[in-house]
Protein backbone atom coordinates (compact mmCIF):
# COMPACT_ATOMS: atom_id res chain seq x y z
CA UNK A 1 0.00 0.00 0.00
CA UNK A 2 2.84 2.38 -0.80
CA UNK A 3 0.50 5.18 -1.92
CA UNK A 4 -0.41 5.65 1.74
CA UNK A 5 2.89 7.47 2.12
CA UNK A 6 2.32 11.21 2.46
CA UNK A 7 -1.41 10.88 3.20
CA UNK A 8 -2.93 13.02 5.94
CA UNK A 9 -5.18 10.90 8.15
CA UNK A 10 -7.70 11.75 10.87
CA UNK A 11 -8.74 8.89 13.18
CA UNK A 12 -11.39 9.37 15.85
CA UNK A 13 -11.31 7.47 19.13
CA UNK A 14 -7.66 6.64 18.44
CA UNK A 15 -6.07 7.00 21.85
CA UNK A 16 -6.32 3.25 22.42
CA UNK A 17 -7.53 -0.04 20.97
CA UNK A 18 -8.42 -0.36 17.30
CA UNK A 19 -7.96 3.34 16.61
CA UNK A 20 -4.45 3.35 18.04
CA UNK A 21 -3.54 0.22 16.07
CA UNK A 22 -4.69 1.98 12.90
CA UNK A 23 -2.70 5.10 13.80
CA UNK A 24 0.46 3.08 14.32
CA UNK A 25 -0.02 1.20 11.04
CA UNK A 26 -0.61 4.36 9.00
CA UNK A 27 2.43 6.07 10.51
CA UNK A 28 4.49 2.97 9.69
CA UNK A 29 3.27 3.26 6.08
CA UNK A 30 4.48 6.85 5.87
CA UNK A 31 1.27 8.77 6.57
CA UNK A 32 0.76 11.62 9.01
CA UNK A 33 -1.94 10.91 11.59
CA UNK A 34 -4.08 13.04 13.87
CA UNK A 35 -5.25 11.07 16.89
CA UNK A 36 -8.61 12.52 17.89
CA UNK A 37 -10.08 11.53 21.22
CA UNK A 38 -12.07 12.97 24.11
CA UNK A 39 -9.31 11.72 26.45
CA UNK A 40 -6.74 14.28 25.34
CA UNK A 41 -4.06 13.21 27.81
CA UNK A 42 -4.13 9.65 26.58
CA UNK A 43 -4.29 10.87 22.99
CA UNK A 44 -1.20 13.02 23.47
CA UNK A 45 0.67 10.11 25.04
CA UNK A 46 -0.34 7.89 22.12
CA UNK A 47 0.75 10.50 19.58
CA UNK A 48 4.12 10.98 21.28
CA UNK A 49 4.72 7.23 21.14
CA UNK A 50 4.31 7.27 17.35
CA UNK A 51 6.74 10.08 16.54
CA UNK A 52 6.78 13.41 14.80
CA UNK A 53 4.28 12.54 12.06
CA UNK A 54 1.58 12.02 14.65
CA UNK A 55 -0.33 14.63 16.68
CA UNK A 56 -3.32 14.68 19.01
CA UNK A 57 -6.48 16.76 19.19
CA UNK A 58 -9.36 16.91 21.65
CA UNK A 59 -12.52 15.66 19.98
CA UNK A 60 -15.91 14.69 21.36
CA UNK A 61 -17.96 13.37 18.43
CA UNK A 62 -21.20 13.94 20.35
CA UNK A 63 -20.54 17.70 20.25
CA UNK A 64 -20.81 19.54 16.92
CA UNK A 65 -18.46 22.37 17.83
CA UNK A 66 -15.85 19.86 18.99
CA UNK A 67 -16.10 18.01 15.67
CA UNK A 68 -15.68 21.20 13.68
CA UNK A 69 -12.78 22.44 15.80
CA UNK A 70 -10.94 19.12 15.60
CA UNK A 71 -11.36 18.89 11.84
CA UNK A 72 -10.10 22.46 11.40
CA UNK A 73 -7.16 21.81 13.74
CA UNK A 74 -6.22 18.78 11.64
CA UNK A 75 -6.39 20.83 8.43
CA UNK A 76 -4.33 23.61 10.02
CA UNK A 77 -1.70 21.12 11.18
CA UNK A 78 -1.43 18.91 8.08
CA UNK A 79 -2.78 21.17 5.34
CA UNK A 80 -5.54 18.75 4.33
CA UNK A 81 -7.32 15.53 5.23
CA UNK A 82 -6.99 12.68 2.74
CA UNK A 83 -8.40 9.89 4.90
CA UNK A 84 -10.94 9.84 7.73
CA UNK A 85 -11.49 6.79 9.91
CA UNK A 86 -14.67 7.12 11.97
CA UNK A 87 -13.68 4.84 14.84
CA UNK A 88 -15.11 6.51 17.96
CA UNK A 89 -17.94 4.48 19.47
CA UNK A 90 -19.34 3.13 22.72
CA UNK A 91 -20.90 -0.21 23.63
CA UNK A 92 -24.11 -0.52 25.59
CA UNK A 93 -26.33 -3.46 26.49
CA UNK A 94 -29.53 -4.18 28.39
CA UNK A 95 -32.62 -6.34 28.09
CA UNK A 96 -35.28 -4.58 26.02
CA UNK A 97 -37.49 -3.84 29.04
CA UNK A 98 -34.56 -2.21 30.87
CA UNK A 99 -33.27 0.09 28.12
CA UNK A 100 -33.14 3.68 29.34
CA UNK A 101 -33.77 6.59 26.98
CA UNK A 102 -30.68 8.44 28.18
CA UNK A 103 -28.47 5.44 27.39
CA UNK A 104 -30.09 5.05 23.94
CA UNK A 105 -29.58 8.73 23.15
CA UNK A 106 -25.94 8.68 24.28
CA UNK A 107 -25.17 5.61 22.16
CA UNK A 108 -26.80 7.05 19.04
CA UNK A 109 -25.24 10.46 19.66
CA UNK A 110 -21.75 8.94 19.52
CA UNK A 111 -22.08 5.91 17.25
CA UNK A 112 -24.49 7.32 14.65
CA UNK A 113 -24.61 11.13 14.84
CA UNK A 114 -20.89 11.23 15.63
CA UNK A 115 -20.13 9.17 12.55
CA UNK A 116 -22.46 11.20 10.32
CA UNK A 117 -21.40 14.68 11.35
CA UNK A 118 -17.68 13.90 11.44
CA UNK A 119 -18.05 12.41 7.95
CA UNK A 120 -19.98 15.50 6.88
CA UNK A 121 -17.37 17.94 8.19
CA UNK A 122 -14.52 16.11 6.48
CA UNK A 123 -16.49 15.61 3.26
CA UNK A 124 -17.13 19.37 3.04
CA UNK A 125 -13.38 19.96 3.27
CA UNK A 126 -12.62 17.28 0.68
CA UNK A 127 -15.17 18.72 -1.76
CA UNK A 128 -13.87 22.24 -1.33
CA UNK A 129 -10.26 21.12 -1.74
CA UNK A 130 -10.97 18.82 -4.66
CA UNK A 131 -9.11 15.63 -5.43
CA UNK A 132 -11.36 13.24 -3.56
CA UNK A 133 -10.57 11.25 -0.46
CA UNK A 134 -11.31 8.12 1.55
CA UNK A 135 -13.72 7.82 4.47
CA UNK A 136 -13.83 4.59 6.48
CA UNK A 137 -16.59 4.00 9.01
CA UNK A 138 -16.35 1.37 11.72
CA UNK A 139 -19.47 -0.78 11.74
CA UNK A 140 -19.73 -4.19 13.44
CA UNK A 141 -21.08 -7.68 12.97
CA UNK A 142 -23.66 -6.42 15.51
CA UNK A 143 -25.03 -4.23 12.74
CA UNK A 144 -25.75 -7.29 10.61
CA UNK A 145 -28.22 -8.87 13.05
CA UNK A 146 -30.14 -8.36 16.26
CA UNK A 147 -28.84 -9.73 19.54
CA UNK A 148 -31.08 -10.44 22.49
CA UNK A 149 -29.32 -8.23 25.04
CA UNK A 150 -27.62 -5.74 22.73
CA UNK A 151 -30.54 -4.07 20.95
CA UNK A 152 -29.37 -0.46 21.09
CA UNK A 153 -25.78 -1.13 20.07
CA UNK A 154 -26.88 -3.44 17.24
CA UNK A 155 -29.28 -0.78 15.97
CA UNK A 156 -26.58 1.89 16.09
CA UNK A 157 -24.18 -0.18 14.02
CA UNK A 158 -26.92 -1.10 11.55
CA UNK A 159 -27.40 2.64 11.12
CA UNK A 160 -23.68 3.05 10.43
CA UNK A 161 -23.92 0.46 7.64
CA UNK A 162 -26.91 2.29 6.15
CA UNK A 163 -25.20 5.68 6.43
CA UNK A 164 -22.17 4.24 4.69
CA UNK A 165 -24.33 3.19 1.76
CA UNK A 166 -26.09 6.54 1.46
CA UNK A 167 -22.96 8.64 1.93
CA UNK A 168 -21.03 6.44 -0.45
CA UNK A 169 -23.55 6.96 -3.21
CA UNK A 170 -23.88 10.67 -2.53
CA UNK A 171 -20.16 11.48 -2.36
CA UNK A 172 -18.62 9.30 -5.06
CA UNK A 173 -19.27 11.95 -7.77
CA UNK A 174 -16.70 13.99 -5.82
CA UNK A 175 -14.36 10.96 -5.87
CA UNK A 176 -14.82 10.53 -2.14
CA UNK A 177 -15.04 6.80 -1.40
CA UNK A 178 -17.08 5.96 1.69
CA UNK A 179 -16.86 2.37 2.92
CA UNK A 180 -16.95 0.55 6.24
CA UNK A 181 -15.34 -2.28 8.18
CA UNK A 182 -17.49 -4.65 10.25
CA UNK A 183 -15.29 -6.35 12.85
CA UNK A 184 -16.47 -9.38 14.77
CA UNK A 185 -15.55 -9.86 18.41
CA UNK A 186 -12.28 -8.01 18.98
CA UNK A 187 -10.26 -8.53 22.14
CA UNK A 188 -9.26 -5.50 24.19
CA UNK A 189 -9.73 -3.74 27.50
CA UNK A 190 -13.38 -2.97 26.67
CA UNK A 191 -14.14 -6.67 27.02
CA UNK A 192 -13.87 -6.46 30.81
CA UNK A 193 -17.10 -4.46 30.84
CA UNK A 194 -18.77 -6.62 28.20
CA UNK A 195 -17.89 -9.78 30.09
CA UNK A 196 -19.19 -8.32 33.34
CA UNK A 197 -22.50 -7.49 31.67
CA UNK A 198 -23.02 -11.05 30.46
CA UNK A 199 -21.92 -12.41 33.81
CA UNK A 200 -24.76 -10.39 35.34
CA UNK A 201 -27.53 -11.20 32.87
CA UNK A 202 -26.59 -14.74 31.86
CA UNK A 203 -25.28 -15.93 35.20
CA UNK A 204 -21.83 -16.68 33.83
CA UNK A 205 -18.56 -16.71 35.72
CA UNK A 206 -16.08 -13.88 35.04
CA UNK A 207 -14.22 -14.66 31.82
CA UNK A 208 -16.65 -17.40 30.75
CA UNK A 209 -18.49 -15.36 28.10
CA UNK A 210 -15.25 -14.13 26.58
CA UNK A 211 -13.94 -17.69 26.36
CA UNK A 212 -17.18 -18.93 24.78
CA UNK A 213 -17.28 -16.11 22.24
CA UNK A 214 -13.69 -16.70 21.17
CA UNK A 215 -14.20 -20.44 20.78
CA UNK A 216 -17.33 -19.88 18.67
CA UNK A 217 -15.47 -17.91 15.97
CA UNK A 218 -14.85 -20.21 12.97
CA UNK A 219 -11.24 -19.00 12.84
CA UNK A 220 -10.83 -20.31 16.38
CA UNK A 221 -10.17 -17.15 18.36
CA UNK A 222 -11.31 -13.60 18.98
CA UNK A 223 -10.00 -10.97 16.65
CA UNK A 224 -7.34 -8.42 17.48
CA UNK A 225 -6.99 -4.82 16.43
CA UNK A 226 -4.11 -5.88 14.21
CA UNK A 227 -6.42 -8.20 12.25
CA UNK A 228 -8.26 -5.11 10.95
CA UNK A 229 -5.24 -3.16 9.73
CA UNK A 230 -5.00 -4.72 6.28
CA UNK A 231 -8.58 -3.80 5.40
CA UNK A 232 -8.13 -0.24 6.68
CA UNK A 233 -5.00 0.24 4.58
CA UNK A 234 -6.75 -1.20 1.52
CA UNK A 235 -9.77 1.09 1.86
CA UNK A 236 -7.49 4.11 2.33
CA UNK A 237 -5.38 3.32 -0.73
CA UNK A 238 -5.87 3.74 -4.47
CA UNK A 239 -6.44 -0.03 -4.68
CA UNK A 240 -10.00 0.64 -3.46
CA UNK A 241 -10.83 3.49 -5.85
CA UNK A 242 -13.64 1.47 -7.48
CA UNK A 243 -15.07 0.30 -4.13
CA UNK A 244 -18.10 2.36 -3.14
CA UNK A 245 -20.60 2.15 -0.25
CA UNK A 246 -19.51 -1.30 0.92
CA UNK A 247 -19.18 -2.79 4.40
CA UNK A 248 -16.51 -5.47 4.70
CA UNK A 249 -16.69 -8.18 7.33
CA UNK A 250 -13.38 -8.85 9.08
CA UNK A 251 -14.58 -11.28 11.70
CA UNK A 252 -12.93 -14.67 11.36
CA UNK A 253 -15.93 -16.12 9.54
CA UNK A 254 -18.70 -15.11 11.96
CA UNK A 255 -20.91 -13.56 9.31
CA UNK A 256 -21.18 -14.20 5.59
CA UNK A 257 -22.77 -11.68 3.25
Amino acid sequence: MNDIRGKQVLITGAARGIGYAFARAFVDEGASVMIADRDIERAETAAQSLGERCAAVLMDVSDQSSIEQAVQTTIDRFGRIDVLINNAAIFTAAPIVEIERADFERCFSINVAGTLFTLQAVAKHMIERGGGGKIINMASQAGRRGESLVGVYCASKAAVISLTQSAGLNLIPHRINVNAIAPGVVDGEHWDGVDAFFARYEGKKPGQKKKEVGEAVPFGRMGTAEDLIGMALFLASSASDYVVAQTYNVDGGNWMS
